[in-house]
């Protein structure tokens, strides 16, 4: 039976509707894509000084012509379970735009199915907590449709910490010391010019 070309349009609309109206599941994804993520080994990376170096590739298993639809790949800093722990913001979500699992961009890129690499700061604003690295490919619609990640399906291996700035910037406690030198000498000015206004008016 030949299926009406009107129709068939109709449906192709209705099925890219429903595709961008529910989004993208991360159940529905293959683990396609290789990652590493290298950095100083037991030490706890410091936020705006450590590096990481990550590196993606297309997993060769799989049959040629499976990332064919790959046109852009996404780096993301992920939290770990544990740091995830009674935080509702960062609750995991198998619907991917409701996912609060990897909120830090690291990068992105065109899509090459190898020698991909991109050495990465912590930036300064990245929370203390334990983490691992997931990329994500995309395909023209700028939809997910496969992943790599640095740790294994539980998330508990090759995990990292990161320690987040804490203190006050030195340029912001010379700022307050100059204000309470100024402060200082403000007040005792005060006491001195009140003083002699006070000797002025018993001599007069």
């Amino acid at each position: 039976m030949e299926v009406p070309a009107g129709s068939m349009v109709v449906y192709l609309l209705l099925s890219c509707f429903v595709a961008t109206s529910y989004g993208v599941y991360f159940s529905s994804l293959n683990e396609t894509l290789i990652v590493t993520a290298t950095h100083a080994k037991d030490q706890v990376l410091k936020a705006g000084e450590a590096q990481i170096t990550v590196t993606w590739r297309f997993n060769q298993t799989y049959k040629a012509g499976t990332d064919s639809a790959y046109k852009t790949v996404k780096v993301k800093l992920c939290y770990a379970p544990i740091s995830q722990k009674d935080r509702s913001w960062r609750k995991t979500e198998d619907r991917l735009k409701k996912d609060k699992t990897c909120p830090h961009k690291i990068v992105a890129r065109p899509y090459t199915a190898s020698n991909n690499s991109f050495t990465w700061t912590i930036e300064k604003d990245i929370p203390t907590g334990v983490y691992f690295v997931r990329a994500y490919a995309l395909d023209a619609q700028d939809q997910e449709v496969a992943y790599g990640q640095t740790t294994n399906g539980a998330k508990s291996t090759n995990l990292f910490n990161v320690q987040a700035i804490t203190g006050r910037h030195v340029s912001l406690d010379i700022a307050s010391v100059c204000f309470s030198a100024f402060s200082v000498v403000s007040l005792a000015g005060f006491f001195y010019m009140e003083k002699r206004k006070g000797k002025a008016s018993q001599q007069k």
